[in-house]
């Protein structure tokens, strides 16, 4: 059956080869399903053919096999998704992870009062706003919203994603400087914004996904220019940004990357509210070669893991928020220096699993959070 459904149509040695790289996916989730690298390492290969290229090396299949891969590389990608979600590995919500136009509601929870229930498993459940006065309470990985305005889903010059998700929501000054990068954007060249994961609807960690997002200050744009046209629901839920970085992770790709994707990344350093943005290091190589004298927007641009698909804009604590944790600040220069080459040795970009995985950790509960998040919480 499982060489029928990847690979049917490739001919025999196809449908084999897919049961082989089936195989091999198996044994490889079931051997890291909680190490990290094993995840970071899936996502660095992109999936598609760089990951089953990779697989196919790991297992010595001859390079010939390039002409089969084909009809079938992008079932075997599904496979590992379908396998990392049964063996409970994929616990990202990346921008290519599909919606639902009827997501299904989450049931009740049996004893919501537990003290070791995951904070997750209670703010993901409150769909709406606290009616509260706005203010962002705690950091950015340990926090909650309130007052939290949902970004419309519309806009002159933006359009939401994934609204399944329930996840267009943010502090005030967020909803506002998405407004206006959106119109800044226009005029860099970038037709518009696709807006991914804000945060819940009064913050607190996600059911998938992030560890950040908590506070209302962080979103996450896809670097995708809004098309000419309004999507339709399903579009928005399925519908898959576009890779930025190329397969070998060294550089982005020159059949993608464009000014105008440096440009709206530029605008949004520049200005005065953005903390800093997160990017994938090829995407921070080319904006530190590609980049003219005025770079003091650069140090805002940090490399980090990821970020291929979209950029994540992180905002500063309001000012008149005294509960929200700020974060240490960005180091001083353009951070095109060694700390850039670090992403690129072959130790970073193949690491070596860890022999022993750690044991996953739990979700953090209501207590670890700050205290005024349970009256955020339990707000109508």
């Amino acid at each position: 059956m499982l060489a029928r459904v990847l690979g049917g149509d490739g001919g025999t040695e196809a449908s084999i080869l897919s049961l082989d790289i089936a195989v091999a996916l198996r044994k490889l989730v079931s051997r890291y399903r909680y190490s990290l690298d094993a995840k970071l390492q899936f996502q660095r290969f992109g999936g598609g053919r760089t990951m089953v290229m990779q697989i196919a090396t790991q297992m010595s299949i001859s390079a010939s096999i390039s002409s089969i891969i084909p009809p079938c590389y992008v079932l075997a990608r599904g496979t590992f998704v379908a396998l990392a979600l049964g063996l409970g590995l994929a616990g990202s919500a990346a921008a290519q992870d599909k919606g639902s136009i009827n997501p299904k509601p989450l049931l009740p929870l049996a004893n919501p009062d537990d003290p070791k229930i995951p904070a997750k498993e209670l703010f993901g459940r409150r769909p709406t706003a606290a009616k509260l006065a706005p203010r962002t309470v705690g950091f950015y990985s340990r926090g909650c919203l309130a007052g939290g305005e949902a970004l419309p889903i519309n806009g002159r010059a933006w359009q939401v994603m994934r609204l399944s998700r329930n996840r267009n929501w943010g502090h005030p000054m967020l909803v506002r400087f998405l407004e206006h990068l959106s119109e800044r954007g226009t005029t860099a060249g970038w037709r518009g914004l696709l807006v991914g994961d804000m945060s819940q609807a009064r913050g607190g960690p996600m059911l998938t996904g992030h560890a950040s997002h908590q506070v209302g200050l962080d979103a996450d744009i896809w670097l995708t220019p809004m098309p000419p046209r309004e999507l339709t629901r399903l579009e928005r839920e399925e519908m898959s940004a576009i890779m930025a970085v190329a397969p070998d992770r060294k550089d982005v790709d020159p059949n993608v990357w464009t000014p105008a994707h440096a440009a709206i990344i530029k605008a949004a350093a520049e200005d005065p509210q953005v903390q800093r943005i997160f990017v994938n290091p090829a995407i921070k190589k080319a904006l530190c070669r590609d980049n003219g004298p005025d770079r003091t927007w650069m140090s805002k641009v940090r490399a980090y893991w990821g970020h291929d698909y979209h950029f994540h804009v992180r905002l500063y604590c309001p000012a008149d928020d005294p509960e929200c944790k700020p974060q240490e600040p960005v180091p001083a220069g353009d951070g095109c220096g060694k700390e850039l080459d670090y992403w690129f040795k072959d130790s970073t970009l193949h690491p070596k699993p860890s022999p022993t995985p750690p044991k996953p950790r739990p979700g953090l509960t209501l207590a670890e959070l700050p205290p005024a998040c349970r009256q955020v919480l339990l707000a109508p």
